[in-house]
Order: C-alpha cells, then structure tokens, then sequence
C-alpha cells in the first residue's frame, strides 16, 4: 500500500528572537521542499537587506499561505505557555485570547523593539505576564534536555524567539483567517 502525503509543500523556519523585528539576522533561515524535491533554503525578497527579517518571515509565510496547496511549516519556536502560566495569571484556556493578551504585554512586534527591552521595562508590559523558567509545557516534561520558554539567556534557550515569534503567529492567524491550522 502507498500513502500519499497531506502535504504538498513543506517550510523549515529556522528563527530567532535577537534585535528588533526589522533586523536582518544571519539566524533566521528558511527553507522549504515539496513532494518530489529534497529542502533547499529560501532566499530573503530582494532588499537592501543580506538576511530575512522576522517581519518579512511573517510577511512572506502569509503569502504563501495564501496557495490553496496544503504546506504544513515548523518554527522553532514554543507556540504557548506551560498551562501554570494560564493558572497564574488567571487567563482561559483559549490560544487565540492568549495571543491577544501576549502582543498586549510584550510588543516585540513593534519595530523598534527587542525582546530585552520589555524585560526590561523599557517598553510593553511584560512584567505583568512573566513567567517562571521552573515551568514547563506538557511537551518538555518528556524531553529532559528541553528549556523553558521562561528561560532566558542561556545556550540552547527558546524564549527570546517565542517572546519574539508568538505576534508573528498572531498575525498570520489575523491575516490568513481560515487558511491556517496551528
């Protein structure tokens, strides 16, 4: 018996939370494959920029996402919180509402703004929705090399690039409506 693949295309995002939104960062990769071509890496849009931009990532996921052909696209990123951080801050299980809440507290799709500076104070309200590096998501209690999304600046972290990535998730669901499942 052959299986078909779902899928027609596939997208690898190799991402990162460093600098601001519109940073061109030699960190942010993309790659991409379908059925019959092995990955190969995707090119940023011409630009006076060398590298991608989290903004052009998010920019250029939505256009594509706009061909009717089924894709299906990793980010290595965290998508949500550990559900202690809904506990603690008394939100509803609701991933859409949490989004909303999340760009609300931490802007990092702002321009002008890096991760570090809402930590910091100097912009959003990030301390009203921190968390703590002891929490986990259900996933990375079976992975016991696995970090936090609260755990920052150390080698092999996630959180600057969820800090920084769940906007972007944000606003692909806003612009691609019913086109995307996450």
């Amino acid at each position: 018996m052959v299986t078909v693949p779902q899928f027609e295309r596939y997208m690898g995002i190799d991402y990162s939370g460093a600098e601001t939104p519109t940073s061109s960062l030699p960190g942010l990769r993309v790659y991409a494959a379908d059925r019959t071509l092995p990955p190969k890496e995707v090119q940023p849009p011409s630009s006076p920029r060398k590298h991608w931009t989290r903004q052009t990532i998010a920019e250029w996921l939505r256009d594509e996402l706009s061909d009717p052909k089924p894709v299906l696209v990793g980010i290595d990123h965290g998508f949500s919180f550990p559900l202690r951080y809904f506990e603690a801050h008394r939100l509803p299980l609701d991933w859409p509402a949490f989004l909303d809440d999340f760009q609300r507290h931490w802007p990092t799709d702002e321009d002008t703004t890096y991760v570090d500076f809402v930590r910091e104070g100097d912009c959003g309200k990030g301390s009203k929705r921190m968390g703590d590096p002891s929490w986990f998501r259900l996933t990375e209690l079976w992975t016991p090399s696995a970090k936090s999304v609260f755990r920052f600046d150390v080698q092999g972290s996630v959180a600057k690039s969820t800090h920084a990535g769940l906007p972007w998730l944000r606003y692909l669901r806003t612009h691609c409506h019913e086109q995307v499942n996450f």
